[in-house]
């Protein structure tokens, strides 16, 4: 069980549950493009997430919520919680280690389909970050598909999620999405954009070990389980894994997100060392992505 010595005050939450589209069906134009998208993705063997900017993990089929009212209330104000401590610490972090100030992002609610300032996006590609509005868009249905789908229970393996979006903001206000994104547009094949997000999902990876070692020193309490929850969390999303588990073989190339020893192991170097640059070893990205 996630504990802090203090309640965090809630981060920026932008609740736009009630405005999803139902039972997984999107309307219009925009339903045809996301659609038309996802498949493009599938056939090229490309992450859906990564075309939305930074997305964490694939999720399954939108469609009705598995949770009820109260637990998906419950896991609204849990991410508002986390989200409000990352908020403290990135601060922190920003001040003491960079003397940045550092801007806050904004945690986006919805249910099913969604509009950001990377387009729409369906639940079905996992929560993801948007660069481009500086906010992480997350369908709460996700944390049941984590534990059931995934085998990752916990709600410190929640918290990671949505540490690890952070994450990617953390990397926007530092340049290194921006750097990254201009390097895969130079890229002269899809392997090497593949190895350029996974780089950037490494390093959020990392991103998120750090927020909890940071955390743990001040606010955050860090119990029996906790820190395996997150682990096991950073393990079941590993690409070789989601291959394997989908199409029965592993192809390296293709790898967006890092597998899951790396994962694991990226996590594993911001939780122990609590560095900034602890996490440049993540993928080859330094702090500024150069």
């Amino acid at each position: 069980m996630v504990r802090w010595r203090q309640s965090p005050a809630g981060g920026n939450v932008e609740d736009r549950r009630s405005s999803g589209i139902p039972g997984g069906a999107a309307g219009g134009a925009g339903g045809i493009i996301v659609i038309l998208i996802l498949l493009a993705a599938v056939f090229l063997g490309v992450d859906p997430g990564a075309i939305f900017q930074g997305g964490g993990v694939p999720s399954g089929p939108t469609g009705p919520s598995s949770l009820s009212p109260e637990e998906e209330q419950q896991l609204a104000n849990f991410s508002a919680q986390v989200l409000g401590d990352t908020d403290a610490t990135w601060s922190r972090i920003f001040a003491e280690d960079l003397g940045r100030t550092y801007t806050r992002p904004t945690l986006v609610l919805y249910t099913g389909y969604v509009d950001s300032a990377c387009g729409q996006a369906s639940a079905a590609v996992g929560p993801f970050y948007c660069p481009s509005d500086q906010k992480i868009y997350l369908d709460l249905d996700f944390f049941h598909d984590l534990r059931a789908q995934y085998g990752a229970p916990g709600d410190f393996a929640e918290a990671y999620v949505i540490a690890h979006e952070v994450g990617h903001h953390v990397q926007t206000l530092l340049g290194t999405t921006q750097y990254v994104e201009a390097a895969q547009g130079r890229a002269t094949s899809q392997a090497e954009v593949n190895r350029l997000s996974v780089a950037l999902e490494l390093q959020a990876d990392c991103y998120a070990g750090l927020w909890a070692n940071r955390s743990s020193a001040q606010n955050l309490i860090l119990e029996p389980g906790d820190v395996e929850e997150g682990l096991n969390a950073a393990s079941a999303v590993g690409d070789d894994r989601l291959q394997q588990q989908s199409q029965g073989y592993i192809v390296p190339d293709a790898f967006t997100h890092g597998s899951s020893a790396q994962r694991v192991a990226c996590f594993r170097s911001g939780l122990d060392h609590g560095e900034l640059g602890s996490c440049t070893n993540c993928g080859g990205l330094s702090v500024a992505g150069v």
